[in-house]
């Protein structure tokens, strides 16, 4: 069963968008409404496919995504009871991520839209999560963002709907990569974050000390590659010490990485809130955090308690919108698409790498497919 125009119009705020989301591990989708109701939201992980490599593995993701995603729409369109002439516009992550997942998502999409007569708008999977909480709050531009997940790490100022300035981002490793990589030398189940944030919640996070990479240096940049060196040598010292790594010596060690973490993320925020400030003026400003890790309870709790001492109001997704989800690529290409009714981005092709502040100048990789961060 599918809605008539009329019925749609009477229930909801125009414009409705179908967002595709294919970027890494998750085959996602969902229709969002300008009034900002989510008609429908289908998510199908991966997780089980790549947990015994202990990470995400590009042609198995691309493979899932293409036996997936079209029995996942039909599902998320018999959930909303629409049909693509409902749509305003169809909307898929574009990049930056694995490429043979973004074309599957992208191509799918853009066939959906020629065959309804739709406009297709590319999003960046980045302005995603950027702006998810729009999606479920009040939030004014402008607002500063910190962006935490498997692949980025990064402090922005957002300006408005494709307004990004990049303040800090991490000169090696992204926090998420930090958590998975961690856990894997622990021994700990993939996905890392969960795993690490469990076991933390065990230990006792003073018994070890560990390095804070860049704290109390100038500048909003992050470094995480020493920290997981650091881990590696204080699970070496525990094993030569007792005979092998005991379930106190883990739980432990989680702990102090993951309040060295929080401790990182401060000290480059409260950075950033004085340059926010310098350029917005003084006063409450939005500070958000989203992203996968922005999942944690203990790292949120830590940016919340930030935010409280600077006198900011504090905005995080829900937990079911901080990892890769169909929602807030619908959102963000609804946004777009209100700021541009006329877009119609059919001509642009997936991009492995697209960064949101493309006036920034590269901290690590660059060449004809752009910075890697």
């Amino acid at each position: 069963m599918t809605g008539t125009n009329d019925q749609v119009n009477q229930q909801f705020r125009r414009p409705l968008v179908l967002g595709v989301e294919t970027s890494c591990d998750e085959t996602a989708a969902a229709i969002v409404s300008a009034d900002k109701k989510i008609l429908a939201h289908r998510v199908l992980s991966q997780i089980d496919d790549h947990a015994e490599f202990g990470g995400v593995v590009p042609e198995i993701a691309a493979r899932q995504h293409i036996s997936h995603l079209d029995h996942l729409l039909k599902g998320l369109m018999d959930d909303a009871a629409l049909g693509f002439d409902d749509l305003d516009a169809i909307a898929a992550t574009t990049g930056p991520g694995l490429v043979g997942g973004l074309m599957v998502g992208v191509m799918t999409a853009k066939a959906i839209a020629r065959a309804a007569g739709k406009p297709f708008v590319a999003v960046n999977h980045l302005e995603g999560h950027a702006l998810t909480a729009r999606l479920v709050a009040d939030i004014e531009f402008p607002f500063l963002l910190l962006l935490v997940s498997g692949g980025h790490c990064q402090i922005l100022s957002v300006r408005g709907v494709g307004d990004y300035e990049r303040l800090g981002s991490t000169i090696d490793d992204a926090a998420g990569e930090a958590f998975d990589k961690t856990a894997k030398l622990l021994g700990l189940a993939y996905p890392g974050g969960p795993s690490v944030e469990k076991e933390a919640g065990k230990g006792d996070p003073a018994r070890f000390k560990l390095p804070k990479p860049m704290v109390g240096k100038p500048g909003c940049d992050f470094s995480f590659s020493g920290l997981k060196t650091a881990v590696r040598r204080l699970a070496e010292d525990c094993v030569a010490k007792r005979g092998m790594l005991y379930e106190d010596d883990r739980a432990d060690i989680c702990a102090a990485f993951q309040m060295t973490i929080g401790a990182c993320f401060k000290d480059r925020l409260r950075h950033a809130v004085a340059l926010f400030r310098a350029d917005v003026g003084a006063g409450d400003f939005p500070l958000v955090v989203a992203g996968g890790v922005a999942a944690n309870a203990y790292l949120r709790g830590e940016i919340e308690a930030l935010a409280a001492s600077e006198g900011l109001s504090f905005h995080a997704p829900p937990l079911s919108l901080c990892t890769d989800n169909g929602a807030m690529i619908a959102w963000a290409g609804l946004e777009r698409f209100r700021v541009n009714p006329g877009l119609d981005d059919r001509d642009v092709s997936a991009r492995p790498r697209w960064p949101l502040d493309e006036r920034a100048a590269p901290i690590v990789g660059s060449g004809k497919k752009g910075a890697k961060a």
